[in-house]
C-alpha cells in the first residue's frame, strides 16, 4: 500500500518536471524563434517618422517610406471653404537617405525583443526628408491666395450718417495674409511632414486694426454724434436757414485710425453761401423814385452784411459743445429791414441828373431842394452812383482838399470824404451847375434844407443817388 503512493507521487512529480520542462522549451522555441524573427525585422511598434513599421523588413520599409514620401500633400485650409494643396512631388520632396533605416534596424539587438516591448527607446526615430525650397517658394506663390482678383483687403470699422446719427459700419474681415508667414509655417510642416496647415489657426490673417466693439471706435462714434446734434437756426426777418446734422455730418473726415477731422474750410464755405444769399450791400435792388419810376440800382456801401470771422468762430464752438440755438447771425452793418427792399421808408434821394435832393422819414417827405452834386466832367468830381448810408453827424467841420478848404455847418458823410452838406458861398441850385461848376463829389445843399435833414437824419440811414 504505501509503495502505491510513492509510485503515485513519484509519477506526479515526473509529470510536473515534464510539463517544466516542456514550458520552458516552449518558450524557449518561441523567444529564439522571435530573436531569429527581428533578426530581419523591426520590433513590433517601431515608427518611422510617425509611420509604422512593426514587423517588417528593412526593404519592405523603404518602399513603405518610399510609397508614403510620394503620396505626401500638404493641405493648406483658408477662409470661405478654399482649399489648396501642394504636392510632394512638386517640390522633389524625398528622404534624405535609405541608410537610416538600417542603422535604426542595427540598433535593435534581436535577443532583446522582450525588452523592447516596455522600452520604446530604440522602436522610433525621425529620418530627415530633403526638398526644393525654391520649388517650394514657387508653389506657395502660385497658391490662389495670393490671386490679387480674390484678395479682399481688411478694412477698419468706419461710420455712416444715417437718419440723423451716425451709426457704425462693420469692418470688412477681408483675406489677405502674409506670404512670408505661409511660406515659413509651410517649410516647417513640410519639415515635420505635417499635412495640414489651418491659415486661421497661423495668424496668417491680416486684422482690422479697429472693430466694431472696439472702445476707440464706440468713443468716435459718440463725438460723431455729439457734433452732429448740434442745430443752429439763423433767422433773416421771415426766412430761416437752419444748419444742423444733416449738412454738419460733411464737414468732418475720419481716418484709418478713427480720428477725427473737422475741415473749418466748410464752414467758411457755408457762411460764404449765407452772405451771398442774405448780404445786400452792393447788390442790385429796385426803387420806386419821388416821380414815381421805378429804377434799378446798385453799388454803393448800404445794407446787411454779415460778419462772417465771427460767425464762423461761433458755428465752429457751437459744434464742439453739441449746442443748439436760434439766433440772427453777426453784422458788420445792418439795413433797415430784409428782404429785397431793405432800405425801408426812411432815406435821402438824390436825382444826380434832375439835381434834385428827397427826405422821407418813415413814408414821410420832410424836406426836399435842389442841389449840386460833383462836376460831371470829371471821374474825381462825379458823384458816384449807388445806395449809400450816413456814416455819422458832424457840425462845424472843415472840408479839405487839394486846392480847397470850407466850413460847413452841417456836415453828413456818407460814401468816404463825400457827403451831403449846407454851401453858403452858393446863391443858385439845380439846373446845370453841376456840369460846368459842380463839387469835389458833396451834395452841396441849402442851407435850411441841410439843417432840415441835419435835425431830423440818423447815422446809418441811406442815402439813394442815381
Amino acid at each position: 500500500m504505501e509503495t502505491e503512493v510513492v509510485k503515485s507521487t513519484i509519477k506526479k512529480h515526473n509529470k510536473i518536471v515534464l510539463g517544466i520542462v516542456i514550458s520552458i522549451c516552449t518558450l524557449l522555441i518561441i523567444y529564439f524563434g522571435m530573436a531569429i524573427y527581428f533578426m530581419n525585422h523591426f520590433y513590433f511598434g517601431s515608427e518611422i517618422n510617425g509611420i509604422s513599421v512593426s514587423g517588417k523588413s528593412v526593404e519592405e520599409v523603404r518602399k513603405r517610406m518610399a510609397s508614403e514620401i510620394e503620396k505626401y500633400q500638404l493641405n493648406i485650409k483658408g477662409r470661405g471653404g478654399i482649399n489648396e494643396q501642394i504636392t510632394g512631388g512638386e517640390i522633389g520632396l524625398k528622404y534624405n537617405t535609405n541608410l537610416e533605416f538600417k542603422e535604426l534596424k542595427d540598433k535593435q539587438n534581436p535577443y532583446k525583443w522582450i525588452y523592447a516591448v516596455f522600452n520604446k527607446k530604440d522602436s522610433k526615430m525621425i529620418v530627415e526628408i530633403e526638398y526644393d525650397k525654391g520649388l517650394l517658394k514657387e508653389q506657395v506663390d502660385k497658391l490662389s491666395f495670393f490671386d490679387n482678383s480674390k484678395v479682399i483687403e481688411p478694412k477698419n470699422a468706419s461710420y455712416k450718417y444715417k437718419d440723423n446719427a451716425y451709426v457704425i459700419v462693420d469692418e470688412v474681415i477681408g483675406n489677405k495674409g502674409s506670404k512670408d508667414i505661409l511660406y515659413n509655417y509651410a517649410m516647417d510642416a513640410v519639415n515635420k511632414e505635417e499635412t495640414t496647415i489651418d491659415l486661421e489657426s497661423i495668424n496668417y490673417y491680416v486684422k482690422p486694426q479697429y472693430t466694431s466693439t472696439s472702445p476707440k471706435v464706440i468713443a468716435t462714434r459718440d463725438l460723431l454724434n455729439q457734433y452732429v446734434s448740434s442745430k443752429i437756426t439763423y433767422t433773416f426777418g421771415e426766412h430761416k436757414e437752419i444748419l444742423d446734422g444733416s449738412i454738419i455730418n460733411k464737414w468732418f473726415k475720419v481716418d484709418d485710425n478713427s480720428e477725427v477731422t473737422f475741415n473749418e474750410k466748410q464752414v467758411e464755405i457755408y457762411m460764404d453761401g449765407l452772405a451771398r444769399e442774405y448780404n445786400t450791400v452792393a447788390k442790385e435792388r429796385n426803387f420806386v423814385t419821388s416821380s414815381g419810376k421805378v429804377i434799378s440800382i446798385g453799388g454803393g456801401s448800404y445794407g446787411w452784411s454779415i460778419n462772417k470771422a465771427k460767425e464762423i468762430k461761433y458755428i465752429i464752438s457751437m459744434i464742439m459743445e453739441g449746442k443748439s440755438i436760434a439766433k440772427e447771425p453777426a453784422y458788420y452793418q445792418t439795413a433797415a429791414s430784409h428782404g429785397k427792399d431793405d432800405i425801408g421808408n426812411t432815406y435821402v434821394e438824390i436825382d444826380l441828373v434832375g439835381q434834385h435832393m428827397w427826405f422821407y422819414k418813415n413814408g414821410v417827405l420832410i424836406t426836399q431842394g435842389d442841389v449840386v452834386t460833383g462836376t460831371y466832367g470829371s471821374d474825381k468830381t462825379r458823384t458816384p452812383v449807388g445806395i449809400y448810408k450816413i456814416d455819422y453827424k458832424d457840425t462845424n467841420a472843415t472840408l479839405t482838399g487839394e486846392d480847397y478848404a470850407a466850413l460847413v455847418d452841417f456836415w453828413l458823410p456818407f460814401n468816404r470824404g463825400i457827403g451831403i452838406h449846407d454851401a453858403r458861398w452858393r446863391d443858385k441850385f439845380g439846373g446845370e451847375i453841376y456840369k460846368t461848376d459842380g463839387s469835389h463829389g458833396c451834395i452841396n445843399t441849402p442851407y435850411d434844407v441841410a439843417k432840415i435833414i441835419f435835425d431830423n437824419i440818423e447815422a446809418g440811414t441811406p442815402v439813394v443817388c442815381y
